[in-house]
């Protein structure tokens, strides 16, 4: 027995000197890639401080990211309408797609460059996994480990520190097709959220994290779920202290910016979701969980003038009235939702490669066009009223 438990103790002792120096490479390679280790106690959510934005602020969204030239032109027109912020979209398959730890920052090195010449703040979407990020369960949504989405924030946020105002973490998870296909899930998007907050925090203290818009829709699953449904769901999987402004969208559908959402539950079947104020429902839910020292962000704001997409131009309005709601949208913001209302996303500058074919081509406030612009009545209005 004591020959066999000497044995046994030489062979350990070369095994445990193996762990450690495997264990030490680990840690080395984490701190160059600014990773925190499991091992080290984060700071609580509640440690870090959160900005108090004006009340609105003034957004569009665009798309920057192929066209150089076309995204100068672009961040040219958000600054000359006197709109102080931009909002990007991210896909981390663009930056982080060939493995994990290997990044190109060509793209967000440019525009972010870009968007400081012009003075403007960004916010970051980041979403869209790369392949080998992806769930083995078919049914289980878009990431296998949340923890890996948390890093690529973690490394965004630490390479553009001080210079990237905020964050969103997801676009639209109440639907299944922004959910890899899968059922909407609540507490598994708190997983990501959560992941995505702490590693924007841990690089970037001042950064802002917002939530995911959700999709004002009354379809359930297996397709979608209600966006109150999908709220209070977040809500109850603790998503609470995982996010700096409550993210939200507010189309306007069909019906002038001042309509109530119970006027509109009255003609569409006890729908209330089918009007700009429906942003108001998403505001009582915070109230009722004790979260209402946050501000809301629009994230996608708008009217369609789409004439072509059934799904779409039965609520389609006019280019002078796309112009007035927009207009109303702000003011009435400014005077009924003040101080909670934050930032506020038009959507959009369009994009080059757009045409009639694409039903977003239609919500756009410019007109796809090198090298000039071409302008609707929308973006003038926008860029003529008081701010």
């Amino acid at each position: 027995m004591e020959q066999s438990d000497s044995r046994q103790r030489r062979l350990v002792v070369p095994f445990v000197v193996v762990g450690l120096i495997l264990v030490g490479f680990r840690l080395f390679v984490w701190s160059r890639m600014g990773i925190a280790p499991a091992l080290t106690p984060l700071p609580t959510p509640t440690s870090w401080p959160r900005a108090r934005l004006a009340s609105p602020e003034y957004g569009m969204q665009a798309f920057l990211w192929w066209d150089e030239e076309v995204a100068k032109r672009d961040l040219g027109l958000i600054a000359d309408a006197g709109f102080t912020w931009v909002k990007q979209q991210v896909s981390w398959r663009n930056v982080e797609g060939i493995l994990k730890g290997h990044y190109d920052w060509y793209f967000t090195d440019r525009i972010v460059a870009d968007a400081e010449r012009l003075g403007l703040d960004i916010i970051f979407r980041v979403d869209r996994q790369p392949v080998w990020a992806l769930s083995e369960c078919s049914d289980c949504g878009p990431i296998g480990d949340p923890q890996d989405y948390g890093d690529f924030c973690h490394a965004l946020a630490e390479r553009y520190r001080g210079r990237v105002r905020a964050y969103q973490v997801w676009n639209e998870p109440n639907l299944s097709r922004e959910w890899e296909g899968s059922s909407p899930n609540p507490a598994a998007y708190v997983e990501l959220l959560r992941a995505c907050y702490l590693g924007v925090k841990t690089a970037d203290p001042g950064a802002l994290v917002i939530s995911a818009g959700l999709s004002p829709t009354g379809n359930g699953p297996p397709e979608a779920m209600p966006d109150i449904e999908y709220l209070i769901g977040m809500y109850e999987a603790g998503a609470a202290p995982y996010f700096d402004l409550l993210g939200v969208h507010a189309p306007g559908f069909a019906y002038p910016p001042d309509i109530s959402p119970e006027q509109v539950a009255a003609r569409h079947d006890g729908h209330r979701f089918f009007c700009f104020r429906h942003v108001e429902d998403a505001r009582a839910v915070m109230e009722q969980y004790g979260d209402s020292d946050k501000q809301v962000a629009v994230l996608e704001m708008g009217w369609t003038t789409d004439p072509i997409h059934p799904n779409y131009a039965w609520f389609a309005v006019t280019e002078e009235l796309q112009a007035e709601y927009l207009v109303q949208a702000f003011r009435y913001a400014r005077e009924h939702w003040s101080p909670w209302i934050g930032p506020m996303i038009v959507h959009s500058i369009a994009s080059p490669h757009w045409t009639e074919g694409d039903e977003q081509y239609w919500w756009a406030i410019t007109w796809p066009g090198w090298p000039e612009a071409q302008l609707t009545m929308a973006y003038e209005a926008l860029r003529e009223m008081e701010k």
